[in-house]
């Protein structure tokens, strides 16, 4: 197995939201792009819920993240992993999410990304965390079938929270 390496954030000037998901799936490596698998409900609930048409480009998709004072990271920044599954991270090393929130002070919301997100920040990121912050776990955006996945409606309603702690957008 080979030593996984996540992306680095993407985020604007003065983000209200942070999404932090896991590790990339495999697929989402190989394009380089945050929930590159098309099938993933990431980005067509992201459309939804701010309000947007779906973007043409993956660099348009970033400009409609940081335009919504949203940002997007990972909890873990190392990890080995057979396949896509959040199960089969092994020896995962987390992010610097709190340098990040030291950085960007604007932020007051992080939103994980399903399950292991939440669990992985809880476990390694929380502790050293110096102010307080909101943490959400939303449903898992992945396509991959589980016991618990909701339909995309439940998503998108789920998701809309995230709404709450942003201002309008600046052009």
């Amino acid at each position: 197995m080979d030593k996984l390496q996540s992306f680095a954030p993407v985020i604007g000037a003065h983000p209200r939201v942070l999404i932090v998901g896991s590790m990339p799936s495999k697929k989402s490596l190989e394009e380089q792009e945050y929930y590159g698998n098309p099938r993933n409900h990431f980005w067509p609930i992201m459309y939804r819920i701010l309000n947007e048409k779906a973007a043409a480009t993956y660099s348009e998709k970033i400009d409609l993240i940081k335009k919504h004072q949203l940002a997007l990271w990972d909890t873990i920044g190392y990890c080995f992993r057979k396949g896509s599954l959040d199960m089969h991270i092994e020896e995962e090393e987390p992010n610097d999410i709190a340098g990040l929130l030291k950085e960007y002070p604007s932020i007051r919301l992080i939103a994980c990304n399903g399950t292991k997100a939440y669990h992985s920040f809880k476990k390694y990121i929380s502790p050293m965390l110096e102010q307080e912050i909101d943490v959400l776990k939303l449903p898992s955006t992945s396509p991959i079938p589980g016991k618990y996945n909701k339909s995309f409606e439940e998503k998108i309603e789920a998701w809309d929270v995230i709404t709450n702690d942003l201002d309008e957008p600046k052009s």
